[in-house]
């Protein structure tokens, strides 16, 4: 009789040298390598290993900076996405390649043209994290005068996502010949111009990639404030969020799942992955051991100074270990990240934390949902996420890498798959296949007669 337990979905987050802020300076960490390809390569390998279904690369855009001076405390460069990704292509077989890429400072046709490539080249596995984009540094570096307003960025993302996939549609499946004999490349008849002009965008002409091989890349998304929910529920086969804990994390999947109905669209359309941190180790005692160093590689001033920042108010002058002043944070009046400064307000009030604890907090996660504990404790919490309705599965963010991750891929992937849980082998070859996912049918495919665009 088959496995009838619901299967967990993972992907497996790239961020630096690892997620933790202070990860970078552990003794295993490869802090080095980051402009090394064989490090991506063996990142890529090890979790291909581990059966993932996808990895997650953050792009990183803008440097943190303070009175005109760099100052960044997280382990720096962040290569450009979809090179790391393409180099990751040519060492793995199965795993799917997701690449977060800005809608606000880029062009659709660009980015439609540079992941249909990544899609054809690894055969299938590329994924599209479509952010919005929440740093205001960041408008400087491309030519504007000020971060686009929050619910016009979402406004500009979907019209932005609109043209994306017009532009994938506009070859369709059977439009490439390549007949040498006849010496036809391809049927013209089959290759349409897209003809969009919208509130942000006003393009006519045509892909100059052939449409990828998933139909469209996945689509995954990031935002979980009121303009990101609208946006996932329309847009979105996959959402990364952060919920700390599992009544939040309950709340957010059904609220989101619940929105699909009046978009055309089912639950089974949209996977909810939480961010998920681990610390591990052989007991709990151990575990909490190596949490308690890693926090303290991150200097008490400096992990204040990034608890100021997430949250985006002055806590120079609050004691340290006086109460989070949670009443500080504005989210309706934040233009940046409104789902994230409201978790953190939620989690202050609700833990009654000091201003250290909140900032071991956001070091080690920012944010998301942190562990320590043993790999059967790991297992015994996703399991539990996953059948109680809060989870589709996780991303996991390891504290450092390689180390780290390796961590989870030999000791806790073991434990889910014995549960029949997770994947002993990969059984298709696409992103979609991993996740379960229909490909997108082509709209001029569909059509007898084209008639619309």
């Amino acid at each position: 009789m088959g496995n009838t337990k619901k299967q967990l979905h993972l992907g497996v987050f790239l961020l630096n040298t690892g997620q933790h802020v202070g990860g970078w300076r552990h003794p295993e960490t490869h802090a080095d390598r980051l402009l090394d390809l064989s490090f991506y390569q063996d990142f890529a390998r090890l979790s291909e290993r581990g059966l993932f279904d996808t990895i997650l690369a953050l792009e990183q855009i803008a440097i943190g900076e303070q009175n005109g001076k760099v100052a960044e405390e997280r382990s720096i460069p962040t290569p450009d996405t979809l090179t790391l990704l393409s180099v990751m292509a040519a060492v793995t077989e199965k795993i799917g390649l997701t690449a977060t890429l800005s809608t606000t400072y880029n062009d659709p046709y660009h980015v439609a043209a540079r992941f249909a490539t990544l899609d054809h080249l690894s055969g299938g596995r590329a994924g599209w994290n479509m952010v919005t984009s929440q740093d205001p540094r960041v408008a400087s570096q491309f030519s504007k005068d000020a971060h686009m307003d929050h619910a016009l960025r979402y406004q500009r993302a979907n019209e932005f996502v609109d043209v994306a996939m017009k532009l994938w549609d506009s070859w369709e499946e059977d439009a490439l010949i390549s007949k040498q004999s006849s010496g036809q490349y391809l049927d013209p008849t089959k290759v349409h111009d897209i003809d969009h002009t919208g509130t942000y965008f006003s393009i006519n002409g045509t892909s100059y990639i052939p449409r990828p091989i998933q139909g469209h890349p996945v689509l995954f998304q990031a935002g979980s404030s009121g303009s990101g929910l609208q946006f996932a529920a329309q847009k979105a086969e996959v959402v990364f969020t952060a919920q700390d804990n599992l009544r939040d994390a309950l709340d957010y999947y059904a609220n989101l799942k619940g929105m699909l109905k009046s978009h055309g669209r089912r639950p089974e359309q949209l996977h909810i992955l939480p961010g998920l941190a681990p610390i591990l180790g052989s007991t709990e005692h151990e575990a909490k051991e190596r949490e308690t160093y890693f926090n303290e590689l991150v200097l008490p001033e400096i992990a204040v100074k990034t608890l100021s920042g997430t949250i985006e108010v002055d806590l120079s002058s609050y004691p340290l270990d006086g109460p989070f002043p949670y009443w500080e944070i504005n989210p309706e009046a934040n233009n940046n990240k409104k789902s994230r400064l409201q978790l953190l307000k939620d989690l202050g009030q609700r833990e009654q934390w000091t201003v250290r604890q909140m900032s071991k907090h956001v070091v080690s996660a920012g944010g998301h949902h942190t562990f320590a504990g043993t790999p059967e404790r790991l297992a015994d919490l996703m399991e539990h996420w996953l059948d109680q309705g809060a989870c589709d599965g996780f991303n996991i963010m390891p504290s450092h890498y390689l180390r780290g991750l390796e961590e989870f891929v030999d000791h806790v992937i073991p434990i889910l798959q014995k549960r029949g849980r997770y994947r002993t082998e990969y059984t298709g070859n696409t992103l979609r296949d991993h996740l379960g996912l229909t490909p997108p049918v082509n709209r001029w495919s569909a059509l007898s007669t084209p008639s619309s665009k």
